[in-house]
C-alpha cells in the first residue's frame, strides 16, 4: 500500500513518532482531527521496545485511538549506538585480502589527545583471531590482479563458524571499485551456512579508503543480529496490538528508510535519535523563514548539537562512536569507532539531566559521563539513585518544580537530592549545598558547550552569527545560558520541546544516500561524471518508487566530495547536475575554493581532485507534520502564576522567581528571571534577559545585554 498518498479526509487515520532515549521514551500521535498527543514513559534499557509497546497501548487507551487506524510508525532508537558503546554486540568476523589483517588496528594513526600519555585505541569490535586473510587480490583500477582462490574461502569461514563467530564481515581490497570477490566469498558462505549474517562492504560502503570501509563494515556486522531481532521484536509486538503499519526508522542522515533496510543495514541508523531533532528543526525554520541556526538538544543521558545552514542540515560523511564526546569533529579522531555514511552533523557529549556529578582524585568536580537513567534515575526521583545528578542540581537551584516533574506523573523528593548533594559534593568541597549544586550545573554546562564548538568553530562558524534552537527535556533549563555563554544573541524552544527528536520523526522524509567513487582531476572527468549522474539518478528513483513515491514526491541532489590533490580527506559541495557543462565544473571548483577557505581559513589554490559523485534521494512525504502549524492538545500545569525562589550564582544569590504557565505567556516581552512549565519541559530565563512568545507559539529568550538587533530576528518577533 503506498501510505505516502492516504487521503486524511476519506480515511480516520494517525501518525506516531516514537523516539527512546536513555531516561524516557517519548511517544508523539498525530491524531485524524490533526491534534497532536503526547507521553513520555521510562525507558526499558534491558527491552527497549517494551517502553514502546506499553507506551503506544497506554495512548490508544486513553486517547481513543484505534491501533488499526495508525498508518505510519517512525521510530529513532539508540539500540545500534548502545550496542556498540556496551560492546554488546555479536561475535564478529573478518574477511579480508591478505596482508589486510590488521587494518582495523593500524586505522589512521592518530590519537586523539595528543599529549595523554594514559590513551590507548579502543579494543577493535573483530578480534584478532577471529580476522582471517584469503588468497585473491584486485587492483586500483579494478582489474584482477589474482583470482580468488575458493579453498580459502572454504577454510576461512569454516574457521570462523567453528571458533562461535556470530556474523561476518567481508571486505577486500578495492572491492570499491570491483566487487566480483566479495561477491564469490558472499556466494560461497550463504550455500555453506544459509542463517549466518553476513555484510559486504560493496553494499554498505562502495568508496576508496581501506580503513574507513573496513570499518564501516565491522561496525555493520558487529550490531546486525542485535538491531534485527530489536526491529523484529517490536514489528512482532506491534502486530499484536493491532499495529498493522509499515515501521520507518530513522536514518543518521536526518531521513527515515524502512525497517527492511535498517536491519539489513544498522551502520545507517548509528545516529538515529538525534537526528530527527535536527531535521524537525530544519522543517520549522524553514516555516518561520529563518534560515540558520544551531540546535541543542539535551536529553537524561546526553547532550547534543548540530547547525543548520540555508535551512538545511550540515551533513558529514563520517561519524565515529566513542565516550565522552562522538563527533564527526576533524579534530577529534581514532578515539572510537569509525563509521563513513552519511550523518546528520552532530557533536555529543555524556551530560544530560541524569548526568552523574563526582569528585575525581584530584579533588576536581566532575559532572558525567556516566548517568544514572532511567533506572535507578537521578536521586530526586526516589527509585534507588544514591548519585546526584544535574536534574537534582536544578532541583535544589529551584529551576525545577520541587514536587513533581511536568505533569506530575512523577514525583520529586527534594530532600533526598539535598542531602546527596550535602555529602557527596558540598561537604567534601567546602561549600553550600546551593553552591555546590550551582557548580554541578556549571561544569555540566562547560561540558555541553564543547558539542556546540564542535559544529561551529571548528567548522570555521561563529556562533554568534547563528540562533539557537533548544528543545529535549532538559534543553529549556540550560539553553539560555549555554547561548549567553557563547555570545548567542536569541534562543527559540519550540513547541513540545521535551518530546521534540519524537515530534520531529513526523515530519522526516523517505531519504536514500548513494555514492560512486570516480577519482581524478576534477576537470577531467567530465563525460565520467555525467555517466555515474545518470547510473544513481536510476538507482536513486528505483528506490523511492519501491516506497511509493514518484513524481513530483521525489527529489534528487547531488554533492561532489573534492580534495586538494594529494589530500587525504574531502569537502561536500551541493552542484546542479541538469545538463552539465564545463563551465559548472569552474564553478564547483569556486564554490569548493570558498568553502574550504570558510572551513580551514585558507586556500592552497592547489589543483581540485574529485573523489566521490553522491546523491541524496528524497521521497518527500505529503502526511508530515507542520510544526509551524501544530495543533497541540495542551495540557495546563500551572493552574495561578506565584513565585519561589532560584539560585543564580553567588553575586546574585537567591532571586524571587517568577513562575508562569506556557499558555500564560504572550507576545509582550517579559524580564527575567522567570521560570516557564509546562507537561514536557522547564524553561528558565534568567535574569536581565527578555521572554515573549511568536506567532508560530515558540518561546524566544533574549540573553543577557545581547537582545538582536537583526533584521532577520527582529522581523520574527514582531511577527
Amino acid at each position: 500500500m503506498d501510505y505516502n498518498s492516504v487521503n486524511n479526509d476519506q480515511k480516520s487515520v494517525s501518525f506516531v513518532g516514537v523516539d527512546i532515549g536513555g531516561t524516557f521514551t517519548d511517544i508523539v500521535v498525530r491524531k485524524n482531527d490533526g491534534t497532536v498527543v503526547v507521553r513520555k514513559v521510562s525507558s526499558t534499557p534491558d527491552d527497549p521496545g517494551l517502553a514502546i509497546l506499553n507506551g503506544i497501548s497506554e495512548v490508544c487507551a486513553t486517547e481513543g485511538i484505534n491501533p488499526e487506524s495508525i498508518i505510519e510508525f517512525i521510530h529513532g532508537t539508540t539500540v545500534a549506538t548502545n550496542t556498540i558503546l556496551e560492546h554488546k554486540g555479536a561475535r564478529t568476523g573478518l574477511i579480508c585480502t591478505s596482508g589486510f589483517r590488521d587494518v582495523l588496528e593500524i586505522a589512521r594513526i592518530r590519537m586523539p589527545a595528543l599529549f595523554d600519555l594514559t590513551w590507548s585505541k579502543p579494543t577493535p569490535l573483530v578480534r584478532r583471531q577471529f580476522r582471517v586473510e584469503i588468497d585473491e587480490r584486485i587492483d586500483a583500477t579494478g582489474e584482477i590482479v589474482k583470482e580468488i582462490d575458493k579453498e580459502s574461502v572454504f577454510e576461512a569461514i569454516d574457521k570462523l563458524v567453528n571458533n562461535g563467530v556470530e556474523s561476518v564481515g567481508i571486505c577486500l581490497i578495492n572491492s570499491y571499485i570491483n566487487p566480483i570477490h566479495e561477491k564469490i566469498t558472499e556466494e560461497i558462505i550463504r550455500n555453506r551456512y544459509p542463517e549466518l549474517p553476513i555484510t559486504c562492504s560493496y553494499q554498505v560502503l562502495p568508496e576508496i579508503k581501506e580503513y574507513e570501509r573496513t570499518s564501516t563494515t565491522a561496525v555493520n556486522a558487529y550490531i546486525l543480529p542485535k538491531v534485527q531481532n530489536y526491529i523484529k521484536r517490536l514489528q512482532a509486538g506491534l502486530k499484536l496490538r493491532q499495529i498493522k503499519s509499515p515501521l520507518l526508522i530513522v536514518a543518521s542522515n536526518g531521513g527515515v528508510v524502512s525497517a527492511d533496510i535498517a536491519a539489513d543495514y544498522p551502520a545507517k541508523i548509528v545516529a538515529s535519535g538525534p537526528a530527527a531533532g535536527v531535521t524537525g528543526t530544519a522543517k520549522l525554520l524553514e516555516s518561520m523563514n529563518l534560515k540558520n541556526a544551531i540546535t541543542f538538544d539535551m536529553g537524561g543521558t546526553t547532550a547534543k548539537a548540530s547547525i543548520i545552514e540555508n535551512e538545511e542540515p550540515l551533513l558529514a560523511n563520517e561519524y565515529e562512536v566513542r565516550e565522552g564526546i562522538s563527533t564527526p569533529s576533524r579534530f577529534i579522531k581514532a578515539g572510537g569507532y569509525l563509521l563513513k555514511i552519511p550523518a546528520i552533523d552532530i557533536g555529543e557529549v555524556g551530560n544530560g539531566g541524569g548526568s552523574i556529578a563526582w569528585i575525581d582524585k584530584g579533588g576536581a568536580l566532575q559532572v558525567g559521563p556516566i548517568s544514572a537513567g532511567a533506572n535507578p534515575g537521578p536521586v530526586c526521583y526516589d527509585i534507588g539513585g544514591k548519585e546526584p545528578t544535574v536534574t537534582d542540581a536544578n532541583l535544589v537551584l529551584g529551576y525545577l518544580n520541587p514536587n513533581h516533574l511536568g505533569g506530575g506523573n512523577l514525583l520529586f523528593n527534594f530532600k533526598k537530592s539535598v542531602n546527596a548533594i550535602r555529602e557527596k559534593i558540598a561537604d567534601p568541597l567546602g561549600l553550600s549545598v546551593e553552591e555546590a549544586a550551582y557548580g554541578i550545573r556549571q561544569v555540566a554546562n562547560d561540558n555541553m558547550i564543547r558539542a556546540v564548538r564542535a559544529v561551529t568553530i571548528e567548522r570555521g562558524r561563529d556562533p554568534r552569527d547563528f540562533s539557537m534552537v533548544t528543545f529535549g527535556g532538559n534543553g529549556g533549563v540550560h539553553g539560555a545560558d549555554i547561548a549567553e555563554s557563547l555570545s548567542i544573541s536569541n534562543v527559540i524552544v519550540p513547541q513540545l520541546p521535551g518530546v521534540f527528536s519524537a515530534v520531529g520523526l513526523l515530519s522526516c522524509d523517505v531519504q536514500h544516500e548513494l555514492v560512486s567513487s570516480i577519482s581524478g582531476n576534477l576537470f577531467d572527468m567530465l563525460e565520467s561524471i555525467r555517466e555515474v549522474i545518470q547510473k544513481l539518478s536510476i538507482e536513486g528513483i528505483e528506490l523511492l518508487s519501491k516506497e511509493g513515491y514518484e513524481g513530483k514526491n521525489v527529489e534528487l541532489k547531488f554533492s561532489a566530495d573534492l580534495r586538494y590533490i594529494g589530500q587525504s580527506s574531502e569537502l561536500s559541495i551541493p552542484f546542479i547536475v541538469d545538463n552539465l557543462e564545463f563551465n559548472d565544473l569552474k564553478k564547483l571548483e569556486n564554490d569548493f575554493r570558498n568553502e574550504y577557505k570558510y572551513t580551514f581559513g585558507y586556500d592552497t589554490g592547489e589543483v581540485v581532485e574529485l573523489v566521490n559523485i553522491r546523491l541524496t534521494a528524497r521521497g518527500v512525504r505529503e502526511n508530515a507534520l507542520n510544526l509551524a502549524n501544530m495543533q497541540v492538545n495542551k495540557e495546563r500545569i500551572v493552574t495561578k502564576s506565584y513565585k519561589r525562589n532560584a539560585y543564580f550564582g553567588k553575586e546574585l544569590g537567591y532571586l524571587s522567581t517568577r513562575i508562569i504557565d506556557r499558555l500564560d505567556l504572550t507576545t509582550e516581552m517579559k524580564e527575567g528571571p522567570i521560570i516557564i512549565e509546562s507537561y514536557d519541559s522547564t524553561i528558565v530565563v534568567p535574569p536581565s534577559s527578555f521572554v515573549s512568545l511568536d506567532k508560530w507559539g515558540n518561546v524566544v529568550i533574549h540573553t543577557n545585554h545581547l537582545v538582536s538587533q537583526t533584521e532577520e530576528m527582529d522581523k520574527i518577533v514582531k511577527q
